[in-house]
């Protein structure tokens, strides 16, 4: 059974939302989820999962949170190479500049990504949900 870590930040809980569809996605599809938070994430957690999901709404003039969530991916991103994962979070202005940077980072950085990024505007809708959950199943 494949173990996945679903890591996030959330603000207003939107991207909370969005982790826990991902994470139904990865149990529906008969892999094994855990739900971390960025805070409790770091490198020594690596070798413990199969694959990740990262989520990250889009902070300031659209970048990743980095009080807590960019200095948690910093410190994993040397470890990304050939590692499955996939990307998701939500958004309040902007077009998903963030995100296509995001993921351009992690090619860049040798991930294998599984499947294309999930963003949604705010509160993730009936669409996004099934999105996520797409998403997660993506990394079985």
């Amino acid at each position: 059974m494949s173990r996945i870590a679903v890591v996030y930040w959330s603000g207003t809980g939107n991207t909370e939302a969005m982790a826990d569809a991902v994470a139904d996605g990865i149990k529906g599809a008969g892999g094994e989820a855990e739900i971390i938070a960025a805070a409790s994430f770091g490198p020594d957690k690596m070798g413990e999962f199969d694959a990740f999901a990262f989520g990250c709404p889009s902070m300031g003039s659209e970048e990743l949170e980095d009080g807590e969530f960019l200095p948690m991916f910093e410190s994993v991103e040397p470890q990304l190479a050939g590692k499955k994962i996939a990307l998701f979070g939500s958004y309040g202005w902007g077009d998903g500049e963030w995100m296509r940077n995001w993921n351009q980072r992690c090619l860049d950085d040798g991930a294998v990504i599984a499947c294309d990024f999930v963003i949604c505007n705010e509160a993730p809708d009936d669409d996004a949900v099934e999105a996520c959950k797409a998403l997660g199943a993506s990394l079985i």
